[in-house]
C-alpha cells in the first residue's frame, strides 16, 4: 500500500496511545482560547489521554476458551462450538445459513471456489479496498476488474459497474468499505439485469444494514472477517452467510477438502477443487462470547460517529464520508473523511496526519491506488497470466483499470480513524474536533515549518 498505514498496523498505534505515554502533558480544554498553538508547534495536546484499547474481553471469553480446552474437541469436525456460533451468527444476520471459516480472505476464496471461478473469468471489484479482495481473484487465475470510487462515500461507484461488465464477467463483488453499505439498490439491479452472481465483501461491516436488512445477505452470499482489528474479533477467522441451501453446501465442501461434515446436513459432492479453511472450536467459542458485546459496541460507535460528523461538517475543508440513502446502519469499522488542503493554507495531508498525531489523535491516509501498485501492474507480465490470456489482453486489462476519482481520494484526500476511537467518550470526540480546528487555524505555520 505504498508505505501507507494499513488498518491492521494502525490498531497498534491506537494501543500505544492508550497506554499513558501522554501522561503529564498539558491538557487542551474544550472551548479554550482559539490562539492556543497546535502540539506540533509547541502547544498542549488536544487529546492527551488514550483511546479505548482493543480487544475488549473478560470472564466470558476466558470461560469459553477453557470450556473448549477441557472438552478435548478442538476442531470443528469433532466439536459443536463452531456449529453453535454459525447458528447464532445466521440468526443475528437474518440468513438461513452461516459457515465459519479461517479468515475473511478464505471466506472470499471459498465463495469464488464454490462458484467455480477460474482462468478466463472476470470478477468486478472496487479499487478502494484491502488487497485481500484482489488476492482471492488472482489466486483463481481470474482477472480482477477494478471499478472507480464514489469519492463522496469512499464506496465503489455503482454507476460504473454496468459499463465494466463483459461476456467474461462471472461475479460482481462490492466491498462495504469502512463498514458502510455500498449503493446496494443500484448494484443489485445491475446484477439482476446481467444475471451475474452478487457476492458482498462485508468483512468490515458487522451489523451494517441496508433498508433494515443486514448486509452480507442481500446478494447470493456475503463474507465477514474476524481478524484482530475487526468489530467482531477472534484474532483470525471469518464467516460466509447465504440463504441458498445448495450454495451453502458447495461452500462447506470447498472449505472442507471436498468432504461432507459429521452430520447429514453436509454431504460430499462432486466438486473438483477444495481446500481446508475450517474454523477451530477455540475461535468459535471466542466469537460466541464476543457476540454478546457486539450490539452495544455498535450502538456506541454509531452515536459517536453521528456526533462527530455533525461537528466536522462545520469545518471548511473537512468532508465526512456520506452514507447512501438506503443505509440504515453503518458498522463504522472506520470513520472516514476527506481533507481539502485549500482550506488549510495548502498544507498537505501528510502534514495533517503528523499534526494530528502530535495532538494525540492518530489517523491514517488509508488505502492507496491499488490499480497502480507494482505487484498489481506486474500481473500483466506474470507468466501464468500471459499463458492464459496473452499479452494483448493483459495490456488491455491495464488500460481498463484507470480510476481517476480514486487517484484523488487515495492520493490526496482520504483520512481514517479506526473503530476503537469511536468507543470513546463524548469528550474524546470534542477533542478530535478541537485538534483539527487548532491545526486549521495555524495551518500556514505548519505548512512552512
Amino acid at each position: 500500500m505504498n508505505g501507507k498505514l494499513n488498518r491492521r498496523k494502525f490498531i497498534n498505534v491506537l494501543s500505544v496511545t492508550g497506554t499513558g505515554i501522554a501522561a503529564g502533558l498539558p491538557t487542551f480544554e474544550i472551548g479554550a482560547a482559539q490562539d492556543v498553538k497546535p502540539a506540533l508547534l509547541g502547544g498542549p495536546r488536544a487529546h492527551p489521554g488514550g483511546f479505548p484499547g482493543w480487544p475488549v474481553f473478560g470472564q466470558r471469553e476466558e470461560e469459553a476458551l477453557v470450556e473448549v480446552l477441557r472438552s478435548k474437541y478442538w476442531g470443528r469436525l469433532s466439536g459443536d462450538t463452531v456449529a453453535d456460533f454459525e447458528q447464532a451468527f445466521a440468526k443475528k444476520f437474518g440468513t438461513r445459513h452461516c459457515l465459519g471459516v479461517s479468515s475473511g480472505t478464505t471466506a472470499l476464496y471459498t465463495l469464488l471456489g464454490a462458484l467455480d471461478i477460474g482462468p478466463g473469468d472476470e470478477v468486478i471489484i472496487p479499487v478502494y479496498t484491502f488487497v485481500a479482495t484482489y488476492n482471492v481473484v488472482v489466486l483463481n487465475y481470474a482477472l480482477p476488474v477494478f471499478v472507480d470510487t464514489d469519492i463522496e462515500t469512499f464506496q465503489i461507484d455503482a454507476s460504473k459497474i454496468a459499463p465494466a461488465i463483459t461476456p467474461q464477467t462471472k461475479v460482481i463483488m462490492p466491498v462495504h468499505i469502512g463498514g458502510s453499505p455500498s449503493d446496494m439498490d443500484t448494484i443489485m439491479e445491475v446484477a439482476r439485469d446481467a444475471d451475474i452472481p452478487l457476492i458482498e465483501d462485508a468483512c468490515q461491516a458487522h451489523l451494517a444494514s441496508w433498508k433494515g436488512k443486514p448486509v452480507g445477505g442481500l446478494g447470493l452470499a456475503g463474507a465477514f472477517s474476524f481478524q484482530s482489528s475487526k468489530n467482531l474479533n477472534c484474532g483470525e477467522g471469518g464467516a460466509i452467510i447465504t440463504n441458498d441451501e445448495e450454495f451453502a453446501q458447495s461452500c462447506y465442501r470447498f472449505h472442507n477438502q471436498g468432504q461432507g461434515g459429521r452430520t447429514a446436513s453436509y454431504q460430499a459432492g462432486s466438486g473438483t477443487r477444495a481446500t481446508n479453511a475450517r474454523l477451530t472450536e477455540f475461535q468459535g467459542g471466542l466469537l460466541l462470547a464476543q457476540m454478546a458485546r457486539l450490539e452495544a459496541q455498535s450502538k456506541r460507535r454509531s452515536a459517536n460517529a453521528a456526533y462527530l460528523t455533525s461537528m466536522l461538517e462545520q469545518i471548511p475543508g473537512i468532508s465526512p464520508a456520506k452514507l447512501y440513502e438506503g443505509t440504515t446502519d453503518s458498522a463504522y469499522h472506520l470513520y472516514m473523511f476527506r481533507f481539502d488542503k485549500n482550506h488549510f493554507a495548502g498544507m498537505d495531508r501528510s502534514q495533517l496526519l503528523k499534526a494530528m498525531a502530535a495532538e494525540g489523535v492518530p489517523c491514517s491516509s488509508g488505502y492507496g491506488t491499488m490499480n497502480k501498485d507494482a505487484n498489481v501492474r506486474g500481473l500483466a507480465e506474470d507468466r501464468h497470466y500471459l499463458k492464459i490470456y496473452g499479452r494483448k489482453t493483459m495490456q488491455e486489462w491495464l488500460e481498463r483499470n484507470q480510476c481517476p476519482q480514486n487517484d484523488i481520494l487515495a492520493g490526496e484526500q482520504a483520512v481514517w480513524f479506526t473503530q476503537t476511537m469511536l468507543l470513546g467518550e463524548r469528550q474524546d470526540m470534542d477533542q478530535i474536533v478541537e485538534a483539527i480546528k487548532k491545526i486549521q487555524k495555524h495551518a500556514g505555520e505548519i505548512a512552512s515549518a
